[in-house]
């Protein structure tokens, strides 16, 4: 019997199968009780689909089934949510996953497809599976509800679920787009706002990052309450702005998705979700995601303008300075204190019962009277690891005022400092 429920394969009765589909449900009766048509009518009534046979190199389906699988629920009453479904149709092979809220399309071209056709399987273990075969090729097939996965000297079949049991995944609305950015700024972008966000913070609006364009300059901006992070870069759009707030989870697909710096990142905006198409060679992506709800806080106001200390360091000299005071800091004592003067910077740190540490740095340009402010060190070395200039700006107003980072025009960060 032919794969996909059609009559190829059953020769007794073949020229009476148009009379079965055309004639009414007392006849259809009387033919279902004639042996020769049995199988026809099981097969009419309950077309069963293709197997799924595909054959994938073992590295390129490792790294797909990484980023889909980071997708999918970690604890759920829904099984089908922690799984990954394998469609093969069209030449390649297309994986998809969902939590209910955050969804994953990505299609892989190096493949051969030997029989189109799907499977719904947990992803933990199809992804360890595929992640431990040492073969440079893998052989997946399904088998009703099954999956075999073949690979060298080694064979495995994993219990998945019914394919159709799978939530429906939105593709991308061409009518929603609201801009389109080169996929290495965006990554850029991301890295650089999202570290300050807030994580599980009563007021759900900062545990995102705001998405703000503006013409042709889009910022992501990000913060906990004692730090804000705003990313900027050029982006092309028809439209005047947009504004939303994108999760967390979201953003951090958004830098696994951008494996090839220069392709483009098509995004769209519509009824409460945000689209994300990413032009990947050899491994185009759809994301999308709901948004985040509430207001984000008026982050404009929180930005000093009035800043008149000023100072240029180079990033890595700065970077192992701090790294260095903040040896000898501990969860009670976490700060350093930082005295500003004409010619030289001063940082100093101590912890009870474990001691202080003293570090100096030779200032060339600094501007402004003395000043002893404090802050966590922690918090200045996470924006130092996502700037990849050399020189940074700090700008300083006074030891209870808020610190300012600047790095070219892309990237703004403001640090609230601490008691020392």
């Amino acid at each position: 019997m032919a794969r996909n429920g059609g009559l190829q394969a059953v020769t007794p009765g073949l020229d009476r199968t148009a009379e079965y589909r055309t004639i009414g449900p007392k006849r259809q009766g009387e033919l279902a009780a004639d042996a020769t048509l049995r199988s026809i009518v099981v097969v009419l009534e309950n077309p069963q689909p293709m197997a799924l046979k595909v054959i994938c190199d073992q590295g390129a389906l490792a790294d797909a089934l990484n980023t889909v699988s980071a997708v999918v629920a970690s604890r759920t009453p829904t099984p089908v949510l922690t799984c990954i479904k394998l469609t093969g149709k069209d030449g390649c092979l297309h994986l998809a996953a969902t939590d209910g809220e955050t969804s994953l399309q990505l299609q892989l071209d190096r493949v051969e497809i030997d029989c189109d056709g799907e499977t719904l399987v947990p992803a933990d273990k199809l992804t360890q599976i595929i992640r431990e075969c040492g073969d440079p090729t893998v052989t997946l097939e399904a088998e009703g509800h099954a999956l075999h996965i073949n690979a060298g000297d080694s064979h495995f079949k994993v219990y998945g679920f019914d394919p159709v049991e799978a939530p429906a995944l939105e593709s991308f609305d061409e009518s929603s787009l609201d801009c389109e950015i080169n996929s290495g700024d965006l990554a850029k972008m991301v890295a650089r706002s999202l570290f300050a966000a807030a994580v599980e913070h009563t007021r759900y609006a900062i545990n995102g990052v705001l998405y703000d364009r503006a013409g042709k300059r889009l910022r992501l901006i990000a913060t906990d309450g004692r730090r804000l992070a705003m990313a900027s870069g050029d982006c092309k759009s028809k439209s005047e702005s947009q504004q939303c707030i994108i999760p967390g989870k979201a953003l951090g697909l958004i830098r696994r998705l951008s494996s090839d710096p220069e392709a483009t990142v098509r995004i769209a905006v519509a009824d409460a979700r945000i689209t994300l198409q990413f032009d990947n060679a050899g491994s185009p992506a759809t994301m999308g995601s709901s948004l985040v709800e509430g207001r984000f806080p008026p982050f404009e106001d929180v930005i000093p303008r009035d800043q008149d200390k000023k100072v240029v360091f180079n990033r890595e000299t700065l970077r192992s300075a701090i790294r260095r005071a903040s040896l000898l800091t501990n969860e009670e004592s976490r700060s350093v204190r930082m005295k500003f003067e004409p010619s030289k910077l001063t940082l100093t740190s101590h912890a009870p019962e474990m001691g202080e540490a003293v570090v100096h740095l030779e200032l060339k340009d600094y501007t402004g009277e003395t000043l002893e402010i404090g802050f966590n060190p922690t918090y200045i070395a996470d924006a130092l690891k996502v700037i990849d200039d050399n020189e940074i700006t700090l700008e300083l107003k006074a030891s209870n005022k808020p610190g300012l980072i600047r790095a070219g025009r892309d990237f703004t960060y403001v640090l609230m400092p601490v008691n020392v």
